[in-house]
């Protein structure tokens, strides 16, 4: 597994736009009455791109690795922050079940791309 720039790694492809999901929905008036929700999920989210890019141009596996983890754990945040969100009638059933799927999945291949660094030496 060698990427070239951290814009070619699917697990960045894929938060990219989940994103552009939940910005959208935070864009919906359900969520502009709650700043405060709105801004940490928005931010958790975004905190998973930014955590691959930057650990990406570190060129080592081990603090690639460390700032995998950060993102897995913002990915973590986002999923809690979802289900206050539908806790609190801000998304319906059928939007959570679809966001809650996709971190989900983004937590996973977090999770399986930093053990893959952690047991190689190749970049």
């Amino acid at each position: 597994m060698k990427y070239e720039k951290f814009e070619d790694i699917p697990v960045w492809i894929q938060t990219r736009s989940f994103l552009k999901l939940i910005y959208s929905l935070c864009n919906k008036a359900s969520f502009q009455n709650d700043y405060s929700l709105m801004d940490q999920i928005r931010r958790a989210s975004v905190s998973i791109l930014l955590n691959l890019s930057e650990g990406f141009e570190r060129k080592t596996n081990k603090d690639f690795a460390r700032f995998i983890n950060q993102s897995k754990a913002s990915a973590g945040e986002v999923r809690c922050a979802l289900y206050i969100a539908f806790d609190l009638g801000y998304i319906s059933k059928e939007q959570f079940g679809m966001l809650i799927t996709e971190i989900i999945s983004i937590g996973n291949q977090l999770y399986k791309f930093e053990k893959y660094l952690l047991n190689t030496h190749i970049k």
